[in-house]
């Protein structure tokens, strides 16, 4: 009977850990966090390649604590010449994986709202925005609720996206529209990291008619 009770114990506790993870832009599972962000050749905070043109009607706004959301925006702005903007915190998160999960579960305990450094530029001339992320202690970065909060959605059309590593990918999509109510919605699309691709990208912004 203990041994039976210790096993149960165990079971519980790996269902508990593996459940949370900053940022699916996280790869290693660590307990507490699905994964922030975790790239395959670490980045520094900050840097994105990408350049916006200005005269695009289709915003894709992302954070990215890796490389692995900046990925998946990147491949949406290419297949749809979107603007891009990267959703930057004022205070860098840490860069190592450990503590970036300390302070991604003290913001959501404590339903903080990090300020971003940079504003989007000509917002109004978005009719489209792409909201992207990745899944954070089972739901969507609390910076995402700060994006979300400082500029007015009436009138545009909300597609969200998230990366992931293996949990809540549904509810961190579903996340990214309750924080917009004011938008209309299209289907979004969450991917692990070995999922983000041309063919997976183009099929869905195909499906929800972005794209021909």
């Amino acid at each position: 009977m203990k041994k039976y009770l210790i096993y149960l114990m165990m079971a519980a506790a790996v269902v508990t850990f593996g459940a949370c993870s900053p940022d699916e832009d996280y790869e290693p599972e660590t307990p507490g966090i699905e994964t922030p962000d975790e790239p395959e050749n670490p980045e520094e905070p900050g840097d994105d390649p990408d350049t916006p043109s200005g005269d695009s009607k289709i915003l894709v706004a992302y954070f990215s604590w890796g490389s692995t959301t900046q990925r998946m925006a990147q491949e949406i702005v290419r297949q749809t010449g979107a603007d891009i903007f990267r959703i930057e915190p004022v205070v860098p998160y840490p860069t190592e994986y450990t503590p970036c999960t300390e302070v991604a579960r003290e913001e959501k305990d404590n339903d903080a709202r990090p300020a971003i450094a940079d504003e989007v530029e000509n917002w109004e001339q978005y009719d489209t925005v792409f909201i992207g992320c990745p899944v954070w202690w089972w739901t969507t970065p609390m910076i995402i609720c700060t994006f979300a909060e400082s500029y007015d959605f009436d009138g545009k059309t909300v597609v969200p996206f998230c990366t992931y590593a293996s949990t809540y990918r549904d509810e961190t999509l579903a996340r990214i529209v309750e924080l917009t109510p004011n938008a209309d919605h299209l289907t979004g699309e969450g991917l692990t990291s070995g999922r983000i691709n041309e063919q997976n990208i183009s099929s869905w912004l195909k499906e929800i008619g972005v794209i021909k």
